[in-house]
């Protein structure tokens, strides 16, 4: 499938380029970096430029099933990210992305594989899978 050549060339890519960072100390704290660096440009997108809006309130649980209870809850989010927004979150996310490969190559674990699996598990537990 063209999409797991996707993942496993990006993984390779990966190993090829990662220099300076190749400790898994490194990697470790360079994703938890990058993961702050996600979360800050999410909020510099509300805070700073108003793109977007964060209106958080109480979810409501209190349904009869989990269905009932998934179409009422609310991401908080008012608004669309602006191009530049946009752009800056995907970066972020990239820069996150390309660690979590870095750490799989220390680890010699397969992105690929991960996700199948991550996406079996959801695709059979549905709903119930993040409880």
């Amino acid at each position: 499938m063209i999409k797991d050549l996707i993942s496993d060339d990006f993984q390779e890519k990966v190993s090829e380029v990662v220099i300076r960072h190749k400790s898994i100390l490194d990697i470790i704290t360079k994703l938890d970096e990058s993961n702050s660096r996600i979360n800050r440009a999410v909020i510099k997108s509300a805070t700073s430029c108003g793109c977007i809006s964060i209106n958080a309130c109480k979810q409501d649980y209190n349904k009869g099933t989990l269905s009932e209870a998934k179409e009422c809850l609310k991401t908080h989010i008012e608004g669309s990210l602006c191009e530049v927004c946009k752009e800056k979150i995907e970066g972020e996310i990239g820069n996150h992305i390309f660690y979590i490969a870095s750490l799989c190559n220390s680890l010699d674990l397969n992105l690929y594989d991960i996700i199948l699996k991550e996406y079996k598990k959801l695709d059979t537990l549905g709903i119930y899978s993040l409880l």
